[in-house]
């Protein structure tokens, strides 16, 4: 059986994604989906950088874009409105009041910054030389459990995203992993299998099998999300993506509408 859904899309809005949200469905309808949804990212409330997010004038034309899509292909496809927003200490309240302007189908949570790093942009990734890489994986999972418990999402995304550049702890992960695993459980969090990592230089899908052995065994929910930031992407290597959950212990995931979840799926 192949995957029917990808919930992890981007628009040129974010400022690096290329493409035409109407070619990203076409592209979804020739390689066999049934559902996708956008999830672009929303806009920065620490501060402005249209190279990585859209600004906060832009999320109602996102919007328009994306309904536009849903009209013109609603034979064909089922489009969700998703939208991939960064956990930013601080600004939590913030955050929710931005979600709340619109009835998304779901929420992709995501942590892209440590005190203020963005540890996985390129363009500041000379400062991983002069970091501890065993204390930049703790405070990393130390954020995501907390954007788990701020109940501000209902997925997160690429949830070892950390290892984007393929630096490694030497120090044993493995209690953080569980302490993950148990807080996405108990914050009724789905997290995502993202296949773009094969594509990065760590070569490894979000998250690693190691880690999404520890999650099954937890029953922690999936999606399937491409993090496609080209029409091309859209789908890509969700052969791999379904082989990992298998391997992992998988047999299902879930989609989402009005940010519940409303089936699960066979794998």
């Amino acid at each position: 059986m192949s995957l029917i859904s990808d919930y992890h899309m981007h628009t040129p809005l974010c400022g690096h994604a290329s493409g035409e949200p109407l070619e990203y469905a076409q592209q979804a309808i020739k390689v066999g989906l049934k559902e996708i949804g956008f999830s672009d990212h929303a806009p920065l409330l620490s501060h402005r950088d249209p190279g990585i997010t859209m600004d906060i004038s832009q999320l109602p034309l996102y919007h328009k874009m994306i309904e536009f899509v849903r009209d013109q292909v609603s034979r064909e496809l089922i489009i969700r409105v998703g939208i991939e927003a960064d956990f930013l200490p601080g600004f939590e309240q913030e955050t929710k009041a931005m979600l709340a302007d619109y009835p998304y189908d779901y929420v992709i949570g995501s942590v892209h910054f440590i005190n203020k790093w963005g540890f996985d942009d390129p363009i500041q990734l000379q400062e991983w030389n002069l970091q501890d890489v065993n204390e930049v994986y703790r405070d990393y999972f130390q954020l995501l459990r907390a954007s788990a418990r701020s109940g501000l999402f209902d997925i997160l995304a690429h949830v070892d995203l950390v290892k984007k550049f393929d630096f490694h702890p030497t120090d044993d992960m493995s209690d953080e992993i569980e302490a993950n695993a148990i807080a996405f459980k108990e914050s009724g969090v789905v997290i995502e299998i993202n296949s773009s990592g094969l594509h990065k230089p760590a070569r490894e899908i979000y998250p690693s099998l190691e880690h999404l052995k520890v999650y099954s065994r937890h029953k922690v929910p999936i999606t399937f999300g491409s993090d496609a930031h080209k029409p091309d992407q859209v789908g890509l290597d969700f052969d791999k993506a379904r082989d990992w959950a298998l391997s992992a212990g998988y047999s299902e995931y879930v989609m989402f509408r009005q940010r519940k979840i409303i089936a699960t799926i066979k794998i």
